[in-house]
C-alpha cells in the first residue's frame, strides 16, 4: 500500500493498527479509504473514512458484532452508530493517543460499487474489492437545479413565516439549510468542484464564501430579514447561469409575501 503524501504520521500509525486487526477477521474481505485520504488532501485534523467490506452471507452477523470488532483495535475511547446521517452501517469512533476520528462503514462486498469518490484499497483478499472498483465508476451526488427551483419559493415562504411568527432560532437554522442544500452546492458545481455542501468553501471559492457570510444571522428579525434577502439574491444569480424552467408565479408571490409580512 502506498500511503498518500499528506497522511499524518499519527493517522498512519492508527491505520496500521486497524489493518492489522481487521485483516485477522476471516469475514472481512477488504478495507478501503475514501475522503481526504483518497484525494491526498489530509491534515492533522482529518478523519479516517474507512469502508469495511465483508462476506455477504455474514454481513448481518458482522453488523451485530461491529462494536466488538472495532474494540479489538487498541485505543478506542468512544463510538456510536450513524443513524443521524442516515447510515446505520456506520460507526463513528475516537481513538487515543492522538484523538483521531475514524468512520467505519461496514458493507457487504456486493454493495461496494456505489461510492462518491475514488476509494483506495488498503487491504483485501484475492483482489475482490479492487476488482469491483475497477469495474464500476464513482460519482458524487450533484445538485439538480430543477429540483431546487421547484421547491425554492416554497422554502422562501416558509422562512418568512418563521420570522413573522417570531420563531427566530428556527429561521436561523433554515438559513443553514439553504446554504448547505442550495447555495453552496450550486456555486461549487458551477466552478467544476465537488458540491460537498459548505465544506472548505472558504478555501475553494473564497469570493463566493465572502458573499455567503451575509446569509449568516443572529436570531433577531433585524438580522434575519437581510440574510434571507441575500439568500434569494444569491440563488437568482446562480439560477441565471442554468437551464431551468422557472416558476415565475411562485417567485412573485413568495417575494410579495416576504415584503408584505416582514418589510411593511
Amino acid at each position: 500500500m502506498i500511503y498518500p503524501r499528506t497522511l499524518p504520521a499519527a493517522h498512519q500509525r492508527l491505520l496500521i493498527r486497524i489493518i492489522e486487526t481487521l485483516s485477522q477477521d476471516p469475514r472481512v474481505l477488504g478495507i478501503g479509504a475514501s475522503g481526504s485520504f483518497a484525494s491526498d488532501s489530509m491534515d492533522r485534523y482529518s478523519d479516517l473514512d474507512l469502508v469495511i467490506a465483508v462476506e455477504p452471507h455474514r454481513f448481518n452477523e458482522v453488523m451485530e458484532e461491529r462494536f466488538e470488532i472495532i474494540d479489538k483495535i487498541e485505543g478506542r475511547i468512544a463510538a456510536f452508530t450513524g443513524e443521524h446521517v442516515g447510515e446505520p452501517r456506520l460507526i463513528i469512533a475516537l481513538y487515543e493517543p492522538d484523538i483521531i476520528h475514524v468512520d467505519f462503514k461496514f458493507i457487504s462486498i456486493t454493495d461496494a460499487a456505489p461510492r462518491v469518490d475514488d476509494t483506495k484499497v488498503l487491504w483485501e483478499r484475492d483482489r475482490q474489492l479492487s476488482t469491483i472498483y475497477s469495474q464500476s465508476n464513482y460519482a458524487y451526488p450533484q445538485p439538480d437545479i430543477q429540483w431546487i427551483e421547484d421547491r425554492f419559493w416554497i422554502w422562501v415562504h416558509y422562512g418568512a413565516t418563521k420570522i413573522a411568527r417570531g420563531e427566530y432560532f428556527e429561521a436561523t437554522e433554515f438559513l443553514s439549510f439553504l446554504r448547505t442544500t442550495v447555495l453552496s452546492p450550486l456555486a461549487l458545481q458551477q466552478q467544476g468542484l465537488t458540491p460537498s455542501s459548505v465544506r472548505t468553501i472558504e478555501k475553494r471559492i473564497p469570493e463566493f464564501a465572502e458573499q455567503l457570510k451575509e446569509t449568516v444571522a443572529i436570531p433577531e428579525k433585524e438580522a434575519l430579514v437581510p440574510a434571507f434577502e441575500k439568500c434569494i439574491s444569491l440563488y437568482l444569480d446562480l439560477r441565471s447561469k442554468e437551464q431551468v424552467k422557472t416558476n415565475d408565479l411562485a417567485q412573485k408571490h413568495a417575494h410579495d409575501y416576504f415584503d408584505r409580512e416582514l418589510k411593511s
